[in-house]
């Protein structure tokens, strides 16, 4: 169809948190380079629950922007836009990730690494670019991710999964139908979490049995809690929303560990409620708020537009962090400076990677790729850690 779709405005409250969740991330990863590969002993314990936060926000964000427009949308235009939107920079991080592979040369921490020949990298990259999982078997990093030069791109693939189910399937579901899909997606979560053997829903980047049902259980119910919460929520007005949201953001993820080693079922527990409940309870209000300051207004839209750059490309310096750090066995107090080095200089990196390539090359492809359609859009929901 050729009809053209209108615009909509962002919840400018769900960019910042957005914004804020990401920047929340990259201190996760750092400071789990100093964790000695203890989740117990993990400062900013709960950052891994980023990726569920991201799923949420972003069900609920595809429903706002597409739920009402499929008379005059077809699947293969919907596909393209989500293309649009996220492709350059999976790109992108791919390609960051081959640049500084060999940087990340530490054998005690990336096993694989040395001796891994330049075309096995130069594929490794290329495949990274269609997000297609690669197995274990072609790991060169030796961490058994599905995507060695870039572990985060792992949650874009899912991301691409729920996007898929959702134009193909759940698009038509009505709101009953897919109140029961959000029932038996919390419980397929919760029993995950319960049963842990780690005591939490960390993984899914690995493409094995055990991380393969990590990853759907921590994607169906976040994602389509997200839409049904869009398709039933009667928004209220917040004040002083996006100060408070953050504030639940920020402890929720830097929660300490919940019962420990001796009841790690504890934190499992905490894990469920947080996504089942508490997550979706910060996207409401979130939604609920308006932003009336300009300093504010700018805030939210800088966090927004950086948030999916930082995330997406941020880990090959976390990569080279990490071997640095667990190869000297330096504690944070002594790797301070390059940590903040890296914190910057991670965002630094993505303010740059958005504004002169990820801005540049959406404006082109918009311009060959959708036009045709008259299907421009610009909604900019992802997840990822």
């Amino acid at each position: 169809m050729n009809a053209s779709l209108p615009s909509k405005p962002h919840y400018p409250v769900l960019d910042g948190l957005r914004g804020v969740a990401s920047v929340i991330v990259i201190a996760f990863h750092i400071m789990e380079a100093h964790s000695n590969g203890s989740h117990i002993q993990q400062v900013i314990n709960h950052g891994y629950l980023a990726v569920d936060f991201f799923f949420v926000l972003s069900g609920f964000v595809v429903g706002y922007a597409y739920d009402d427009r499929w008379n005059k949308m077809t699947i293969s235009g919907f596909f393209k836009i989500r293309l649009v939107r996220l492709q350059p920079m999976v790109i992108v991080g791919s390609i960051i990730g081959a640049a500084c592979f060999y940087w990340q040369n530490y054998p005690a921490v990336f096993p694989n690494i040395s001796p891994t020949p330049v075309w096995q990298v130069v594929v490794t990259m290329l495949v990274g670019f269609t997000l297609i999982p690669v197995p274990v078997t072609f790991d060169i990093r030796g961490w058994q991710e599905m995507h060695p030069l870039n572990g985060p791109a792992w949650s874009l693939f899912f991301e691409y999964i729920a996007n898929i189910l959702y134009a193909a399937v759940v698009r038509r579901f009505s709101k009953l139908a897919l109140a029961v899909l959000v029932f038996l997606s919390a419980c397929f979560l919760f029993q995950l979490a319960i049963t842990s053997p780690n005591g939490d829903i960390i993984g899914g980047w690995s493409v094995t049995g055990q991380q393969l049902h990590i990853g759907f259980a921590r994607l169906l119910y976040p994602f389509f809690a997200g839409l049904l919460l869009y398709r039933s929520g009667r928004l209220a007005c917040i004040k002083n929303a996006f100060t408070w949201c953050s504030l639940l953001v920020v402890i929720a993820l830097a929660m300490p560990r919940i019962g420990g080693a001796e009841h790690l079922w504890a934190n499992g527990l905490y894990d469920a409620l947080t996504v089942i409940i508490i997550f979706p309870l910060i996207i409401y209000l979130g939604a609920s708020g308006q932003i009336k300051s300009r300093r504010a207004a700018r805030l939210c839209g800088f966090l927004g537009e950086i948030s999916y750059p930082l995330y997406i490309t941020h880990y090959p310096l976390i990569y080279i962090y990490t071997g640095w750090v667990a190869t000297h066995n330096l504690g944070i107090m002594q790797a301070y400076p390059q940590a903040l080095l890296v914190f910057f200089g991670s965002i630094l990196l993505a303010w740059a990677c958005l504004k002169l390539y990820d801005e540049p090359v959406r404006k082109w492809l918009k311009k060959k790729v959708l036009a045709g359609n008259n299907i421009q859009k610009n909604t900019s929901s992802f997840s990822g850690t």
